[in-house]
């Protein structure tokens, strides 16, 4: 259990720039953007699917899956430029009833995949090893307020 706080407190210590210091970067799309709690406990979910293989990473993926109608958290990262690359994501999760929610850094969406380089979507899915984590960061995105 210490170990992995431990571990935890590494991984909330990486980011070179804080949750403040983030937020100047956002584009302008970045609405429903999650609070800095939440997005450390989409960081987290994120960590706990990835060592399950239970993530769909990048645009092209995450796009697909939509289309075929999974069903997961779409977390997309808001200093993503330019945002033609992704603003299409967000309305397909509109019309599918999917959660999402703007985290502001592809770099540690990236990290917390178990990536080296920036991801701009990701999409969790749900299963049975982490679902508390899974519903709570669920509940807490549904409860985000959608875009006009």
């Amino acid at each position: 259990m210490a170990r992995e706080k431990q571990v935890e407190a590494e991984a909330e210590a990486t980011p070179e720039l804080s949750y403040r210091e983030q937020l100047d970067y956002l584009n302008p799309i970045a609405q429903p953007l999650a609070s800095r709690k939440l997005t450390r406990k989409l960081y987290k979910c994120i960590r706990k699917a990835a060592k399950h293989k239970q993530i769909r990473r990048g645009v092209k993926e995450v796009q697909k899956f939509i289309n075929k109608g999974e069903k997961g958290i779409t977390v997309l990262a808001g200093d993503t430029l330019p945002i033609d690359v992704y603003c299409h994501i967000p309305i397909m999760c509109e019309d599918r009833n999917l959660p999402y929610a703007y985290v502001p850094s592809k770099s540690d969406l990236g990290a917390a995949a178990g990536s080296k380089r920036p991801t701009c979507v990701i999409m969790i899915k749900p299963h049975e090893e982490y679902q508390e984590t899974y519903d709570e960061c669920l509940e807490e995105v549904e409860a985000l307020p959608l875009p006009l």
